[in-house]
């Protein structure tokens, strides 16, 4: 089983991505709110992958960091607009990514694509 992290200051929308992580059999193994406790808990935690918001990260650093506690997860990053924040995202050091406009079905394809990346390693 997909072993997720989850991280968005907004607690809707950690709580619609676990019901659909839930619902792709994935298993969540923590969340949080902040980026501290992102770099913390997913130390902790050894995720297979990790979905954070791109607005947690702080603007001076990029996914280093995080890369750092948890180097073998795959890291999706949540993006409110689909511009330079791609791109952005990309050259941060994030695998992919999602916007957060998109539907349900399509946060799952994208998500499950993310996943066969991790089953094929």
């Amino acid at each position: 089983m997909i072993r997720v992290f989850l991280a968005d200051s907004q607690p809707e929308i950690r709580s619609a991505l676990r019901l659909l992580l839930q619902d792709l059999n994935m298993e969540v193994v923590g969340d949080a709110a902040d980026w501290p406790t992102t770099l913390s808990d997913t130390f902790g935690t050894q995720p297979d992958m990790v979905v954070v918001d791109w607005d947690l990260i702080p603007q001076h650093t990029s996914l280093v960091e995080l890369r750092a506690t948890c180097p073998a997860a795959v890291v999706i990053v949540l993006i409110s607009h689909l511009d330079a924040r791609k791109q952005a995202a990309l050259s941060a050091g994030a695998d992919t990514f999602i916007s957060k406009g998109d539907t349900p079905d399509r946060v799952a394809e994208r998500l499950q694509a993310a996943a066969a990346n991790i089953i094929q390693l």
